[in-house]
């Protein structure tokens, strides 16, 4: 939730302020959040931990983007994205496989899910520090639009919260559903106006106009929704339906997580010498909804080499499409906004995943729930039945979870189909080989890297 409605934030102080000082405050901010969740002592304390911690998370994954588009042209960072979408869905994909193996290792514990974070921030933040040389741009009456920040914020956190709980705290049809819903679109009406009228939007509307940047948009909620939705699900269906333990769970996920790397370095070298990003949105795309289609008919019982090759199209759909929307946007802006145009996309797709996981999680629950009641009922084990025999409860638990799973993979191959929709209306165009674009003003002139403060220009 923190992530997701502070990303915009930080996109819009990054067209203000030092890049470089950003995200090693991000990365500071992470760090205290993790030492907190690693400590933590009760259920509100992991809460309130990790709402820190999601606020550091939202600049390291705005900011990272925001630093390559301000020293690599947009032909040249098919590659550079390709890196980082490599590395951002791996790291998400895998996290499940990690989390188990320290899960399932006796003298670890939960608490190193968050420490084993540690040392690989410090050595990001120290290579920062040593490597990463990019200019400040000074500008005069710097004016920051808190108002709008805040309602923002606000506007979709009261949403997020809504979807987190309807259907399970409270019915869709509830007084505690018109007021967060009603309450949620008021603030975002009201943060819309502000934004209009704000001499330095959080985030501006004349981009979030533009046909490119409205496609990205549509496209990135919808590759949102089956990035974080199959690592959630995936995990539990491997573990609750195929009887699975975490270790192994994260294992079987393999093939989604070779896909990502496979096509983020290849498909990325490939956009960067043809330049042309518009054919390798639609292809992962459609792999994307096709990957997802095949999850939608599995069961209990599916052979794993089918398993295998759905997860290894939708890894493979999300390679070729996470970081080229936002690069399709970067590619239409001057240098002085990117920061907002890329950092708006990724709110969008972190807001697409975060619903996503939330409304397919309300389903997945609901049909579990149906589905185990039917067949304790269709076994006798329903209601008089006070010690059934563990392996018929778990048969109709494994069945149960498996038609859910499958239910909620062809409701995120629908989702899929709206990224092949704005793929293919997207306007095809060469990605520019400048840093800016041809009318440089004076403030984007001087943004651009000099090669002789430790900046290299890509081969």
């Amino acid at each position: 939730l923190t992530t997701t409605a502070t990303t915009p934030i930080w996109g819009k102080l990054a067209d203000l302020f030092s890049k470089k000082t950003l995200l090693q405050a991000a990365i500071v901010i992470f760090v205290l959040g993790t030492v907190a969740c690693g400590i933590s002592q009760s259920g509100g304390q992991l809460i309130a931990a990790r709402a820190l911690q999601g606020i550091g998370v939202g600049g390291c994954q705005a900011l990272v983007q925001i630093a390559i588009a301000a020293i690599i042209p947009p032909r040249e960072r098919g590659r550079y994205s390709a890196y980082l979408s490599g590395t951002t869905s791996t790291s998400t994909i895998g996290g499940p496989l990690l989390g188990g193996l320290i899960v399932d290792t006796s003298w670890l514990g939960w608490r190193w899910c968050f420490f084993i974070a540690l040392p690989l921030a410090a050595v990001a933040f120290v290579l920062l520090q040593r490597t990463l040389n990019l200019p400040v741009l000074r500008r005069e009456n710097v004016k920051i639009d808190y108002l709008g920040a805040t309602l923002i914020a606000a506007g979709v956190s009261v949403l997020l919260v809504w979807v987190s709980f309807v259907d399970n705290s409270f019915a869709w049809a509830s007084w505690q559903t018109a007021a967060m819903l009603s309450g949620g679109l008021a603030l975002l009406a009201v943060a819309v106006r502000v934004e209009k009228r704000a001499a330095e939007p959080i985030v501006p509307l004349a981009i979030v106009r533009r046909r490119t940047t409205t496609l990205a948009i549509l496209g990135s909620l919808s590759v949102g929704t089956a990035m974080f939705g199959a690592s959630v699900f995936l995990s539990q269906y491997f573990q609750l339906s195929r009887g699975r333990t975490p270790t192994e769970a994260g294992l079987l996920t393999i093939p989604m997580m070779a896909g990502i790397l496979v096509a983020s370095v290849v498909g990325g070298r490939m956009l960067s010498r043809s330049g042309k990003v518009k054919p390798y949105l639609v292809t992962g795309a459609l792999l994307l909804t096709v990957g997802c289609a095949g999850l939608g008919v599995i069961d209990h019982t599916t052979p794993l080499i089918f398993l295998g090759v759905s997860m290894l199209c939708v890894g493979m759909g999300v390679g070729m499409t996470l970081q080229n929307f936002v690069l399709a946007v970067q590619n239409t802006v001057p240098l002085k906004d990117i920061g907002a145009a890329s950092s708006t996309v990724s709110f969008f797709r972190s807001l697409g995943g975060t619903i996503g996981v939330a409304v397919l999680g309300a389903v997945l629950a609901r049909r579990v729930a149906d589905g185990t009641a039917s067949g304790l009922a269709s076994a006798g084990l329903s209601g008089a039945a006070r010690n059934p025999e563990p392996p018929a409860v778990r048969e109709i638990i494994a069945v149960a979870y498996g038609d859910a799973t499958a239910h909620i993979f062809l409701l995120a191959a629908a989702a899929a189909v709206l990224a092949v929709v704005a793929a293919l209306l997207l306007e095809p165009v060469n990605l520019r080989t400048s840093l800016d674009l041809p009318e440089k003003t004076g403030e984007a002139a001087a943004a651009a890297p000099d090669p002789g403060q430790g900046t290299r220009s890509p081969a």
